[in-house]
């Protein structure tokens, strides 16, 4: 847990992230086009791996929101970020911390993509 995790709001965005990250709920989950050209098992293992992930740092998570991973399977790299809009999705999200004003995206892509 990054240090910024203590303050309550933080917490709160990190606990809705992983709930999407984790179990695909509270959100939406989007994957890439080249994302979706890798073969079905592939994907399988590279969103489990996503899922899995918990090696959050101060340098790979510098606010302690849980909304960037970066994970890698048989030589394949791929990102997944998590970004909050507002119910209509237009424009950011007024408070990321109320599930009621965010609809959270996350979105899978091959490293390549960024």
């Amino acid at each position: 847990m990054t240090a910024l995790a203590h303050f309550p709001k933080t917490l709160r965005i990190q606990q809705l992230n992983d709930a999407l990250r984790t179990q695909f709920v509270g959100g939406q989950v989007l994957l890439t086009a080249g994302f979706q050209t890798l073969p079905g098992e592939r994907q399988a293992a590279l969103l489990l791996a996503i899922r899995h992930f918990n090696d959050f740092t101060p340098d790979n998570d510098p606010y302690g929101e849980h909304d960037f991973v970066a994970v890698e399977v048989d030589g394949v790299k791929v990102f997944c970020k998590i970004d909050y809009y507002d119910p209509t999705l237009q424009q950011h999200a007024a408070d990321a911390a109320n599930p009621v004003l965010t609809h959270r995206v996350m979105t899978v892509m091959l490293a390549a993509e960024y």
